[in-house]
């Protein structure tokens, strides 16, 4: 190893040019608190009490494998997960795994207009279908920012973030946690049939697909392309800190919002729904924990449909090689959220269904992503070493298997 490569081993995120290359893991890391993150989080808290805390630390762990590992494709080859995958799948298997994609893509549109529209009815009582459109509209704003600078699209994301982790972790402050009820919490154990399908909801569904092939296209995006070994090394360096980061923040929400239920509203009826846990919190925190709530549920969906539709765009460019305008794409793809919207679905019904639908996709992205990373032809010497290897593969493993888990539980088996 050089000189110069050993100094950089050394580099801390407290260099002022290595934090300027944070940023594309926060943008991500979205996925990561959207509503129906929020929706499974506070019915497990709420249900179950600090039973399936263990859940949300695993599910971090798993995270923080993909995602670096989206990034790190990324960066060593320039190219991102959909762009490999459209260059090595005949045409027949590009259009099914576009189909694919674009399934997953409109679920997690769904779920991020409805969560949008249920904070705008907590907040303001606008009724959902207005509010969806409002939703749709604001985000059109936040993905033309992306079109003129993506440092800016990513500065607005990582504000709203901040906004999230304000209104999901602030109620715990004023809400007495038993931190050795917690702390117990992090035991593996179930009690029952529901904790298995809230913990296999909670985990199973963490991993979003459209964060993984978005990860690798934003990192190439913003750091280009480069040959140089050194560079790329510490590029590397800067990802594993922006990826430890991010997700330590989104996993950070995830704990609070189910510390939250746990010590709020434990055994609560109603707060199996969102609008009902909002209410309940107004109840038993004060109207302005309430608030409080609702504004960062309001962000989450901001922030979440609007990083949903980068990534649709960015999928179907790479896999059809058709580039359909962000801001286009958006006015589409908000339609059948407003159809959903209208016709009066039981929107909680709704965002559990877009999880279950979003489970489907998950081995489509982490397979290839665990066995392109692995590849010598593909990354060199940077190519995943046997430890990170084998992690990848159990991870891989735990996250196809927990959702295949959650989509035969969901249609009615049992465990």
């Amino acid at each position: 190893m050089s000189t110069s490569v050993r100094t950089l081993a050394r580099v801390t995120p407290t260099d002022k040019g290595l934090i300027r290359l944070l940023g594309p893991a926060f943008v991500a890391a979205i996925a990561y608190v959207d509503p129906g993150n929020v929706a499974a989080n506070l019915s497990a808290g709420s249900q179950y009490g600090y039973l399936l805390v263990w859940v949300l630390v695993l599910a971090n762990f798993m995270a923080v494998i993909a995602q670096y590992l989206s990034a790190k494709l990324g960066v060593v080859t320039g190219r991102s997960l959909p762009e490999i995958l459209g260059e090595r799948l005949p045409r027949a298997a590009r259009l099914g795994y576009w189909v694919q994609a674009e399934v997953v893509a409109a679920a997690t549109d769904l779920a991020e207009v409805i969560g949008g529209a249920l904070a705008l009815q907590i907040l303001f009582g606008i009724p959902l279908l207005v509010g969806g459109l409002i939703i749709g509209v604001v985000s059109v704003g936040i993905l033309a920012m992306q079109s003129r600078s993506q440092r800016r699209f990513e500065a607005v994301i990582m504000g709203l973030l901040a906004v999230i982790t304000l209104g999901f972790a602030g109620g715990v402050f004023v809400s007495p946690v038993d931190w050795g009820s917690a702390a117990g919490g992090l035991v593996p154990r179930f009690e029952g049939t529901n904790t298995v399908l809230l913990a296999a909801s909670m985990l199973g569904a963490t991993v979003m697909p459209h964060a993984i092939y978005l990860h690798s296209a934003l990192s190439r995006d913003r750091h280009g392309v480069t040959q140089d070994l050194v560079r790329i090394r510490r590029l590397l360096h800067a990802t594993r800190w922006d990826v430890l980061l991010a997700l330590m923040i989104a996993g950070s929400v995830n704990i609070a919002m189910l510390l939250l239920a746990a010590s709020a509203l434990p055994g609560v009826a109603g707060t199996d729904t969102i609008q009902g846990a909002a209410h309940e919190i107004s109840v038993h925190l004060g109207a302005g924990v309430g608030i409080v709530f609702g504004v960062g549920l309001l962000a989450s969906g901001l922030a979440s449909t609007s990083v949903g539709s980068y990534a649709g765009a960015a999928i179907m460019s790479s896999l059809l090689h058709i580039r359909v305008p962000v801001l286009l794409r958006r006015t589409i793809t908000l339609v059948p959220a407003l159809v959903i919207l209208g016709v009066g679905v039981n929107p909680t019904w709704a965002l559990v269904l877009s999880q279950v639908v979003l489970s489907l996709g998950i081995p489509f992205a982490v397979i290839p992503l665990v066995w392109f990373t692995s590849r010598t032809e593909l990354m060199g010497v940077l190519v995943n070493r046997t430890p990170l290897r084998l992690v990848a593969v159990v991870v891989t493993v735990g996250i196809v298997a927990l959702n295949v888990l959650l989509v035969y539980l969901s249609v009615g088996g049992q465990p």
